[in-house]
């Protein structure tokens, strides 16, 4: 007889934990990206305002996901040179989510490339991001990201400067769920 309680209890208490929110199994994010980046060689960081970024996420389970994304970021005033500037990131990776009625908590490392044109000249990197965010839920196809707020290593050689730049990457817009 106590072992049939036990069995019971346990039932119940897995059918509690299955009963958590479903992932879905796409998600699409799309929205305001700022970037900051260290340059290195002695000059100061440079803000890149003007951002967009965007990701497609496979969600193979309740907690587990692959997700692409792909950012644009632009500057007016590229380390005191005034000089337009263009930086884009497109990595992917590994994401893992923690699923709640209201939120949905979240980090993510992604791996890939980064692009940044100034003045006719372009140079390509490795790129690295790891951070995480939260999507507030507002119903079972949409959801606002609050936060998503990620490190970004890239190894950029500006020939002054052949070290790695570490970067902040903050993001916030509308998540699409099918």
């Amino acid at each position: 007889m106590k072992r049939w309680g036990l069995l019971c209890a346990g039932i119940l208490l897995f059918a509690g934990l299955a009963s958590a929110q479903v992932a879905p199994k796409v998600e699409v994010f799309g929205g305001y990206s700022y970037l900051y980046t260290s340059v290195g060689g002695g000059f100061r960081g440079t803000n890149f305002n003007l951002g967009g970024t965007g990701s497609f996420a496979y969600n193979l389970n309740n907690w587990f996901g692959v997700v692409g994304d792909f950012g644009v970021y632009h500057t007016s005033n590229l380390v005191a040179m005034h000089t337009n500037a263009l930086a884009i990131t497109y990595m992917g990776g590994p994401k893992f989510a923690y699923r709640a009625d209201k939120t949905t908590l979240f980090v993510q490392t992604l791996f890939g490339g980064a692009r940044f044109s100034a003045s006719g000249n372009s140079v390509n990197s490795f790129a690295m991001a790891l951070g995480g965010g939260a999507d507030v839920n507002l119903g079972e196809h949409f959801a606002v990201r609050a936060i998503q707020a990620e490190y970004l290593l890239t190894r950029f050689n500006f020939g002054f400067n052949p070290r790695s730049q570490n970067s902040a990457r903050i993001s916030t817009g509308i998540v699409i769920k099918f």
